[in-house]
């Protein structure tokens, strides 16, 4: 089965890919919503994700030296453990506030040594700016990052954003890829995909 009719497959199976009226981060309202918290309550999708991810990075890897994984908590990091555990690679998480007691600090797991390439990885890119602030800790310690991988690209100008700053940014899908299959499978009407589709394309429209 080809790469994003599986994460498709995964994604609606295990409940991660919401339909509805859903208030974001940003405070618009969108037609979907992704949670990837609910692939730990479906082992078989976990991993279709999990190896999915593996596997992209795997590629990157064969042009790209790729020395440590990191992720900012939550969503990102929930997964982060089992793809570096399938790429025999070590794991960083950055907190999204400093830890002020035992050890303290932004970043926990692996250490960061100077000069060393990071791979950053998260759930979903929408407009880029979580992800600068989960790579600025990393940079501050002198880690080099090229690369930043994510399941979907929400196709709301994050992708783009991040590569005007030097950034190589993968991603499993874009959410217009995802809600396309879903129709061709018979798994949602072709209405709730085209309410997604038209979502998308206002923010297209913007940057055109």
């Amino acid at each position: 089965m080809p790469r994003v009719a599986k994460v498709a497959d995964a994604l609606f199976q295990s409940g991660c890919l919401k339909f509805g009226t859903f208030k974001i981060k940003s405070g618009a309202v969108s037609p979907y919503y992704i949670d990837l918290a609910c692939l730990l309550s479906s082992p078989r999708d976990f991993c279709t994700i999990a190896d999915s991810v593996a596997e992209e990075i795997t590629e990157i890897m064969a042009s790209s030296k790729i020395d440590k994984l990191a992720s900012i908590e939550l969503k990102g990091a929930l997964i982060l453990p089992s793809i570096g555990c399938k790429l025999g690679l070590p794991c960083i998480i950055v907190r999204k506030e400093d830890k002020v007691y035992g050890v303290t600090g932004r970043v926990a797991g692996a250490e960061v040594t100077k000069g060393e390439s990071i791979l950053f990885f998260d759930d979903v890119v929408t407009e880029g700016l979580s992800k600068l602030e989960g790579i600025k800790p990393l940079k501050e310690l002198g880690a080099k990052i090229k690369h930043l991988m994510v399941v979907i690209d929400r196709e709301q100008g994050g992708k783009e954003n991040l590569e005007r700053l030097g950034y190589k940014v993968h991603a499993l899908a874009t959410i217009s890829e995802l809600v396309e299959k879903l129709v061709q499978c018979n798994r949602i009407l072709e209405e709730r995909a085209q309410a997604v589709l038209d979502y998308v394309a206002q923010f297209k429209e913007k940057r055109a």
